[in-house]
């Protein structure tokens, strides 16, 4: 069994253009698994493998590899105590339509490396990744890239870090020179100046002394970090007090581990990953900071039956448990299930069993992947990531374990699809391809929903923003043949009732024989707020005030599942509704003619009849908007987010340039990047993702809903 603390499962996360896939590339290239550096902007990189990232140069699908790293070096040289470090690292997008990437590749990391560009900061997706780390508890490292970049600096980021993160970001490192002159960095727990051989690729390095103009700064930021982990070590914290020239490195090194597993601290160091400089000490500081397997709590989960919690720990003498987070269609291999071993050992050709859908699966193989190489393995085990092969159904978020011992492990937090599409096979021909090509697709990405249009018969593809449709459509044409007509995007409305209302609704019908009877009486409105301060990602509030059996105990279920199956159509424009509580108090049932079935027909009946005396509104998606644009043009852009309802919430300068940031209704925005660059000569950039959905205005409201009527009408 291999040693699991030289594990390090970790994921390389950041806005677009913080330089992730360069960063991956070069660990590739340091840890001998390439031997060409592949650029992003020529196409070349080895986890942008897809042809869409190819031509666009961005990562639309997260990649992982496996790769070793010989820690710790001498001056970039194995020593006598060099031990291999295996990695599992997945690249991830930066767009924020292809957040589930992101969001599934936390759930299943030990650790993170958090991208920001030098001359930009924390920006509008930094802030997505970051909360999406908090929400699976994932310790991470802050990397400051693009330090050879005009308006860089180092220190700004760190406190962008703690002011718009809310982290303790604490630098480890000082860059030598920024920009044109940016050389090497200051290690502040050595206290040792860094400089790269630029001839070997940054392979090898020298050390100096910390310059002399330098030596203030570098050892008030020095006692800040030490300051900042002593009370991880009391050892530490009395030297600190009496002298603090008596600390050891390995004291200091111990404290930043204990405190970055423990989320107190975020320590921060900086390169330029393109320059190939940085981006070593950046790998030894995965191998020094962040968690092995063992190093994380151990995995909780539920039993099936009893739902007790239950706990794998991270041996391979435990049962097997591990979680699917990701199904990927190859063309040569078939469906891939890529999948993080939690517990236990599993050898290739056997069984496990898969919790959602109670059935065995056999695990015919099992590959550790190479972007999109397989390598097969005999056996993998605890702490391992790896993609299985040979599987009947096996979904995002499944949990597969040993047959005799079943547990389930928490799934992973689904976003809301914001923006649909219509599409319909062009010919005959493509009928039955389109049904198995958006088959696929709907497997390999949960972000994606598919629906038909009752009324046109066409098929509604509804996905997280305008890019992210774009590239399923185009996946469509090119790898499953299918030609498709799209229509216009249209915006995924909600709706949500203001009002609460208490409401009783009756079923009765007699056809002979047997009846239907149910009775109920319900308070229907809004969801309450601290119910929804605990359960962010849930919109439905059920509760349950029945007292005396006026309705038994076997019929509540069914009167709920009728409420959640009703809210899909809401009764304004049929828009899903959000944010709904119901708390059923009273209602009456009849000894022969009442089942489940009546109570849940009678939910929904009793959902249309009350849902209209609720003051329904119609809920549009906000976006969040972050426009960069040179400050001549500052007028005519805030002129037009102005125009599209944009409400502007707060204006700043990032090196050299504006940068505006408003909160604007999806459906103004369609087009937007066009009009953006037209209005500043191809100068200004903008980046969006969703924000929260907000009650429209009454007139976009009735436009929205006559035009569904009318549709229907027609």
């Amino acid at each position: 069994m291999a040693d699991l603390k030289f594990q390090r499962n970790f994921g390389i996360a950041a806005h677009i253009d913080a330089g992730k896939t360069t960063t991956t590339e070069r660990i590739l290239r340091y840890t001998g698994m390439i031997h060409k550096i592949g650029e992003v902007h020529d196409g070349a990189a080895t986890t942008d493998w897809m042809e869409q990232e190819k031509e666009r140069g961005i990562t639309i699908t997260s990649a992982a590899v496996s790769c070793q790293w010989n820690f710790p070096t001498d001056k970039g040289k194995a020593t006598k105590d060099t031990k291999p470090y295996s990695f599992n690292i997945i690249d991830t997008p930066g767009h924020v339509d292809f957040t589930v990437e992101v969001e599934r590749s936390m759930r299943v990391l030990d650790g993170l490396i958090a991208l920001f560009s030098a001359v930009d900061g924390v920006e509008p997706q930094s802030e997505t990744v970051w909360r999406q780390a908090n929400r699976y508890n994932v310790p991470r490292i802050g990397f400051v890239n693009k330090m050879d970049r005009a308006g860089a600096d180092f220190l700004n980021v760190v406190k962008q870090v703690r002011e718009m993160l809310g982290s303790k970001a604490v630098p480890l490192q000082l860059p030598i020179g920024a920009e044109d002159n940016f050389k090497g960095v200051v290690d502040l727990i050595k206290m040792k100046g860094i400089i790269w051989h630029m001839e070997t690729e940054g392979m090898t390095f020298d050390e100096i002394d910390v310059p002399a103009d330098m030596l203030e700064e570098a050892n008030e930021w020095r006692a800040q970090l030490v300051e900042a982990v002593a009370e991880y070590d009391d050892n530490l914290m009395e030297k600190f007090f009496d002298n603090p020239d008596t600390i050891s490195e390995d004291e200091i090194h111990n404290a930043i581990r204990k405190a970055t597993i423990d989320l107190s601290i975020v320590p921060m160091m900086c390169g330029s990953s393109f320059k190939n400089k940085g981006v070593q000490t950046a790998l030894d500081a995965v191998c020094r900071y962040l968690p092995s397997p063992v190093d994380v709590e151990a995995i909780k989960g539920t039993d099936p039956d009893t739902g007790e919690e239950m706990v794998r720990k991270p041996d391979a003498k435990e049962p097997f448990a591990a979680l699917a987070f990701k199904i990927m269609t190859d063309p040569f291999v078939g469906r891939l299930a890529f999948f993080r071993c939690y517990s236990g050992h599993l050898d290739a050709g056997s069984y496990v069993l898969n919790v959602r859908s109670g059935k065995k699966e056999r695990i015919s193989r099992i590959m550790k992947m190479f972007a999109n190489k397989q390598n097969p393995v005999d056996f993998i085990e605890a702490g391992d990531i790896g993609a299985a092969v040979g599987f009947k159904e096996i979904k995002t978020g499944d949990t597969l374990c040993d047959e005799n011992h079943p547990i389930v492990l928490e799934n992973m937090f689904i976003p809301e699809p914001v923006i649909s599409v219509a599409v319909e096979p062009k010919t005959q021909a493509d009928v039955d391809k389109m049904g198995m090509a958006i088959a696929k697709l709907v497997e390999e990405d949960p972000t994606l929903r598919v629906k038909t249009d009752e009324e046109t018969g066409q098929t509604i593809l509804s996905g997280m923003g305008e890019l992210h449709l774009e590239i399923i459509v185009d996946r469509m044409r090119r790898e499953f043949k299918v030609e498709v007509n799209q229509g216009a995007p249209q915006v995924a409305y909600k709706e949500a009732f203001t009002k609460g209302i208490e409401h009783r609704e009756t079923l009765k019908k007699q056809t002979g024989g047997r009846g239907k009877f149910a009775d109920i009486v319900f308070e229907m409105g809004p969801v309450d707020p601290e119910w929804k301060a605990e359960n962010p990602d849930k919109s439905f509030q059920f509760v349950n005030n029945i007292v005396g059996g006026s309705i038994p105990r076997e019929f509540i279920t069914p009167i709920q599942k009728g409420f959640e199956q009703a809210m899909t159509t809401g009764v304004l424009a049929s828009y899903p509704v959000d944010n709904m509580k119901i708390r059923i108090f009273d209602g009456s049932f009849h000894a022969v003619d009442s089942d489940a079935m009546s109570f849940e027909l009678c939910a929904k009946q009793g959902f249309r009849e009350a849902g209209r005396k609720a003051k329904p509104v119609l809920l549009e998606p906000i976006m969040k908007v972050e426009v960069i644009t040179p400050a001549q043009y500052m007028g005519d852009v805030t002129g037009d987010l102005n125009r599209r309802r944009g409400m502007l919430e707060g204006m700043d300068n990032r090196a050299g340039a504006e940068v505006i940031k408003a909160k604007v209704p999806l459906s103004e925005m369609f087009g937007y990047v066009t009009q953006l660059r037209s209005l500043s000569s191809g100068r200004a950039s903008s980046t969006m993702e969703f924000s929260h959905y907000a009650p429209a205005p009454t007139n976009i409201a009735e436009e929205v809903i006559a035009k569904v009527k009318g549709k229907v009408n027609a």
